[in-house]
């Protein structure tokens, strides 16, 4: 059996409905990682840079997986995946797109710049509960992700 260690996954979404949505789809799946938001590709890369009201590394510990959802604005999912994946600190963190953005242009253009998964948002809560409990059990349980405490931000 595969050792459990803490797992924090970091949404950026910047949707209230869509953030509250995705917590209650992580609740109803019970999985009880540390579930962290923020709203917009600026706020992702201060807390991945710890800036900001995220300076607190206990405010803004490492994630393994990102969640993040491409329309948003200020700085969009493409510019903030772009960015993250340029920087060798941020390269081993798995990003999955989750996005309703179905154009073919966007999968293509993420899976370059390193996307993890592209999954496109369900539209019942049913779905998103279901698309939950297969992320959780293929990213959390099935596939060995890097011990982000032997890594610095």
């Amino acid at each position: 059996m595969k050792s459990v260690r803490p797992v924090t996954i970091l949404v950026a979404d910047d949707d209230p409905d869509d953030r509250q949505l995705t917590k209650e789809a992580f609740d109803e799946a019970r999985l009880a990682n540390d579930l962290r938001f923020v709203e917009d590709g600026v706020e992702l890369l201060d807390y991945l840079n710890q800036r900001g009201k995220f300076s607190n590394p206990e405010d803004a510990p490492r994630p393994s997986i990102i969640l993040l959802d491409l329309n948003m604005p200020r700085k969009d999912g493409r510019q903030a995946l772009a960015e993250l994946k340029a920087d060798p600190r941020f390269k081993s963190i798995r990003v999955i797109i989750m996005t309703t953005s179905k154009a073919e242009e966007d999968i293509l253009r993420t899976y370059d710049l390193s996307a993890a998964s592209y999954i496109t948002k369900p539209v019942t809560f049913d779905a998103l509960v279901d698309v939950v409990r297969t992320i959780g059990k293929y990213w959390l349980e099935i596939v060995e992700l890097p011990d982000v405490q032997r890594q610095t931000p």
